[in-house]
This record gives C-alpha cells, structure tokens and sequence, in this order.
C-alpha cells in the first residue's frame, strides 16, 4: 500500500513509519521535516499536501497539538489550539483527504486515552480527544468506500523519559505502532482503537 504518514517525525510517527516501511511504500510528512510538510490548522496547506502527494491508499495521522493545563489557568488560546490542529485539524484529514484515497482505503487518526480517562490536568487534550472519537463513529456511518478510525494511545514510555516522569505504566512507540498497522490492514471502521488491546 502506499501510505501517507502525518507526524512522521514524531515520537509514534517514526515507529509508525519503522514497522510499516517493511511492507508499504510510506510517504512521511511533518511540521517542519519530512518527504512533506503540513500546517494540520490549515485547510489550504492540507489540500496542498493531498495535491503533492496524489492518490494514496492509507492516511495515518498521529500528530495534532494540545496543551496540558489547569482548568483554572486555561486561556482561549489553549482551547482555540487543541480545538483548529488537534481536532479539527484532524477532521480535516478526512474531510479533504477522502477524494484523494483510493477505493476502499482507509484514514487513522490519533485520539488518545484521555478522551475516556481524564486526569487533572488535561481539560483541552480530553476535550479535543473525545470529539475527534465521536466524529470517527458518526462519520463512519456516512462514509462509503472508505474507512475511518481512531488510534487511543496511552502515554509512550520514551516521552514520559523524556518529561522526567516514571515510565513503568507508559507503553513503549514500537507497541503502539502495532495499533495502526491493525487500523490499515484490517477490516475496522468507525472504531476507536485502544492500544492496550492490540500490543
């Protein structure tokens, strides 16, 4: 298959782009590196990346941003974040990406387990989780020869090391990576992909 890849560049991305390069032609694409660049709060710079690019048989998205912070101290600009590149940014993947995927391809996207199990802290990131989950399972039902996902991380060993935080009930890219090799080549549509089930 050929695969476009967004957030190739990212802590999942390239262990995305690792374990499926094996077996699929893999485009990757990021904010600043890449084969490709995207802006994911732009809808121009995401047609422009679908224009570049051409038909492909897959779309895997694991990029999008949102702040952590307390309820208290979020400002406008934090929601405004989470709301245009995580979620919307995300929707339009599939909104724009859907004329461009060949017949009975498939588009991943990235929620995370926040959605479904917040924790203080994590008002904006569960917020934008949860619509992009709710937007997979109506979308789905509409969509035709085509299908759609969400991949629900849990916190990824490597960047919790990196925030100094302890890793032991983090999961490491490589097994969440398995999670959207599953979405790919498998059967599933309008479901959101918990990776504790699939590594």
């Amino acid at each position: 298959m050929r695969v476009l890849v967004i957030g190739a560049t990212g802590t999942i991305g390239k262990a995305v782009v690792e374990l499926l390069q094996k077996d699929h032609e893999i485009i990757k694409v990021g904010s600043r590196n890449g084969d490709y660049k995207v802006d994911l709060s732009s809808q121009e710079s995401i047609l422009s990346l679908f224009y570049k690019v051409g038909k492909v048989d897959a779309v895997i998205s694991t990029a999008g941003l949102a702040n952590f912070g307390k309820f208290t101290e979020l400002k406008d600009e934090d929601y405004s974040l989470a709301l245009n590149n995580k979620l919307m940014g995300q929707v339009n993947l599939v909104r724009i990406g859907k004329n461009f995927l060949n017949n009975g391809g498939s588009i991943t996207l990235t929620s995370g387990l926040l959605g479904r199990e917040p924790i203080p802290g994590s008002t904006v990131v569960s917020m934008a989780n949860g619509g992009l989950e709710s937007f997979v399972r109506a979308s789905a039902l509409e969509l035709q020869g085509m299908r759609v996902n969400a991949v629900s991380p849990v916190f990824v060993k490597e960047t919790m090391e990196m925030m100094g935080m302890d890793s032991s009930t983090g999961m490491t890219a490589a097994d969440v990576a398995k999670t959207y090799k599953a979405a790919i080549e498998g059967e599933f549509h309008g479901e959101t992909m918990d990776v504790r089930k699939f590594s």
